[in-house]
């Protein structure tokens, strides 16, 4: 997949520890900055690739595809909420299909008719690879920049469909330049056919990995099937032909809406924050690698053309991308609802803002980048693909406007708007939520105070505790609350961490005096940390 030359004096295992130090230099930069992650990736790892004494890179277009693709889409529809999709089905709709054949078009023709390099076969191809917005950017910038949540399910949803719009656009567009032809019929009957062959695998897959699960309670065993599960999806799909995207997408969104009921409480805990680790590393590692390869994709792409040409070019593409956007979603937003009496009863009109907001964010990342990245250094003639270095930069530099210049302003946008999440409304809604938890957990309590096993003082004590719980979340809905309650909690939760660490610090003493062994010091640290995090609420 990946070859790697070194300049002389260098080793191998000195240029993969420059790698490794890189994505934890980004990592320390985003935690240190505050700023959203995929921006410091975008710009650090441009400019890692183009240090003094970087290695020489190149990344084998058939597997960039397979390897980075699937945990990156299936994770995002894991992590997603089905009831807010269904909820705004109808403008994730829009945005995933129709924008996605829209900016594939316009980009098309775009570089067509100024870049004289690039057939009409390459030019669309360079428009599906860019038509895409990142899940992974747009959740990241959008969350951490106080954006509302109905926006970010709708440009989370858009980012979660619209990848297999694109790539299937995608592989039209790479087919009919390596074969010399395209049939439009043709592309709309495999366009159908694909779609509904990958949603059938997804779920195939999706059930057959809930039932597996379901008789599984072994962490390490179901965070490896759980790792697998992306590749399960799309690898089968990907052999048929069919569209491996929404394979794995479906099998992360099935998964995810059944895993409450799948996963245990402690290979959630591992499971969810392995995931994590794994989406920020294969980002890391996707963007420092194109950072290895970037100057000799500028250094192809100057054949007879200078930098600032190829500047403009990328900043044109990235703009084209901009404008089509904002011509799209603020007519497709109220054009309906001003036609049909029907979708106005039905869904309320947005607020301009939030609007504003869906148009703004169309932030492009890994995926097209993956994408840009598989394509074929050769037809099926023989010949170098056409523009290819070219297109892979343009791709570049589109990601790097869009996320840098729109994450950088996503928030002070959001505050100019006046559109920021209502937090109070969602406080509320939540400590409803641990209400009718709390009720649920007294009333089984109730049920099982007779059972033989049930010691009267043990359920007086755990009726206790909840009732407790129930008058701290009733407090957020009493007006005249005067907060004395929550503080007397956080008071005791911040007692009980005061204890905790005392117990923490005897089995460190104890194991340093050979008392217990590591492993009997882990196993008691880890009860603590669990009490620990359950202190969080």
């Amino acid at each position: 997949m990946l070859t790697l030359a070194t300049s002389e004096g260098h080793h191998l295992d000195l240029v993969l520890l420059g790698v490794l130090v890189a994505v934890a230099l980004f990592l320390l930069a985003a935690q240190r900055s505050g700023l959203p992650y995929p921006i410091l990736l975008v710009v650090g790892g441009g400019l890692f690739g183009f240090m003094p004494g970087s290695p020489d890179a190149s990344l084998d277009p058939d597997l960039v595809l397979v390897i980075f693709l699937p945990p990156l889409l299936y994770s995002a529809a894991f992590f997603s909420s089905l009831s807010d999709l269904r909820a705004n089905i109808r403008p994730i709709s829009m945005l995933a299909i129709g924008l996605v054949v829209v900016t594939s078009l316009v980009v098309g023709v775009v570089a067509k008719l100024v870049i004289d390099e690039l057939s009409w076969a390459a030019a669309f191809t360079l428009g599906a690879v860019l038509s895409p917005t990142d899940p992974v950017a747009a959740t990241a910038i959008a969350g951490r920049s106080g954006a509302p949540r109905r926006f970010i399910t709708v440009v989370e949803g858009e980012s979660l469909v619209n990848d297999a719009t694109a790539l299937i656009a995608y592989r039209f567009g790479v087919a009919a330049v390596l074969t010399g032809s395209f049939s439009v019929v043709d592309a709309l009957g495999t366009f159908a056919y694909s779609a509904a062959a990958g949603i059938a695998i997804g779920i195939g897959v999706g059930v057959v990995i809930a039932w597996l699960r379901a008789r599984l309670d072994d962490p390490p065993t179901e965070i490896t099937i759980s790792l697998l599960t992306p590749y399960f999806a799309y690898l089968p799909a990907e052999a048929l032909g069919v569209s491996a995207v929404l394979a794995a997408v479906v099998a992360g969104i099935w998964l995810g809406w059944r895993s409450p009921q799948l996963i245990t409480p402690a290979t959630r805990m591992q499971a969810f924050a392995f995931w994590e680790i794994l989406v920020f590393l294969m980002n890391a590692a996707l963007f420092v690698l194109v950072g290895l390869e970037l100057p000799h994709v500028v250094e192809a792409a100057r054949e007879g053309t200078d930098d600032g040409t190829l500047v403009l070019y990328g900043l044109l593409i990235a703009t084209t991308i901009v404008v089509v956007r904002f011509l799209w979603v603020f007519p497709t937003t109220y054009l309906p609802r001003i036609l049909s009496a029907r979708i106005r009863d039905r869904t309320p009109v947005p607020d301009i803002g939030h609007t504003f907001l869906v148009a703004f964010t169309g932030m492009r990342g890994a995926v097209s980048l993956a994408a840009a990245l598989a394509i074929p250094e050769t037809t099926d003639a023989g010949v170098p693909f056409p523009g290819r270095d070219l297109i892979i930069f343009i791709v570049y530099v589109t990601i790097l406007v869009t996320v840098v210049v729109q994450g950088l302003t996503l928030g002070p946008l959001i505050r100019a708007l006046n559109v920021e999440d209502d937090e109070d409304a969602h406080r509320l809604r939540e400590s409803k939520a641990r209400l009718r938890a709390a009720d649920a957990a007294i009333s089984r309590i109730d049920e099982l105070a007779d059972e033989a096993w049930v010691r009267n003082e043990t359920a007086d004590r755990m009726r206790g505790l909840y009732e407790y719980r129930v008058k701290r979340f009733s407090a957020h809905f009493d007006d005249e609350d005067d907060g004395d309650i929550e503080r007397r909690s956080q008071a005791y939760q911040r007692l009980r961490r005061e204890v905790l660490n005392a117990e923490r610090g005897e089995i460190i003493r104890l194991r340093n005096q050979g008392f217990i062994n590591d492993e009997m010091m882990r196993r008691i640290e880890r009860d603590l940390d669990l009490e620990d995090a359950r202190l969080e609420d």
